[in-house]
């Protein structure tokens, strides 16, 4: 998709990016988020640690020229794992589709883990379709449902 692509953040994209993780429908959806999305210190500390780390890929996702959402690999415990947060007003136009295709060109490393809540049956969808497949299941504590969900682990290969 032609009208998706990926560049890095700039200073400019953190208030956007902030309102899109307070979403509540979002934040639920994504179940695995910050402890509270309300608390832009916090937000604005995690940002700067994600963008000044040489181990960490984040782009921001544009959509027809408009920022909406983030894309990053990271290294967690020796594995690659990508994550993304797509802003709920492009959900369902192939924007997440289109900018992971974008990061997997960008990154070369596999294989490539990712994680998604088992009720997240969008991302998965999305995950699958790039090429992940499901390795197993865990539960975990989920902040944004105060609860332990289930969570579907995938790998890319």
């Amino acid at each position: 998709m032609a009208d998706v692509a990926l560049r890095l953040i700039d200073d400019s994209d953190l208030d956007a990016l902030f309102e899109q993780v307070r979403d509540p429908e979002s934040v639920r959806m994504a179940a695995f988020t910050a402890a509270d999305p309300d608390d832009r210190d916090a937000f604005d500390r995690h940002m700067s640690r994600l963008r000044a780390s040489p181990d960490i890929t984040l782009r921001a996702v544009t959509h027809r020229g408009r920022l909406v959402g983030t894309i990053s690999s990271f290294v967690v415990e020796g594995d690659t794992e990508v994550t993304y947060w797509i802003d709920r007003s492009a959900w369902g136009r192939g924007v997440a589709s289109a900018a992971l295709a974008l990061l997997l060109d960008l990154v070369p490393v596999r294989p490539l883990h990712a994680r998604a809540a088992s009720d997240n049956v969008g991302s998965l969808k999305v995950l699958r379709k790039a090429g992940f497949r499901v390795v197993g299941t865990e539960v975990s504590y989920a902040n944004a449902r105060n609860t332990e969900i289930e969570e579907t682990v995938l790998r890319l290969d």
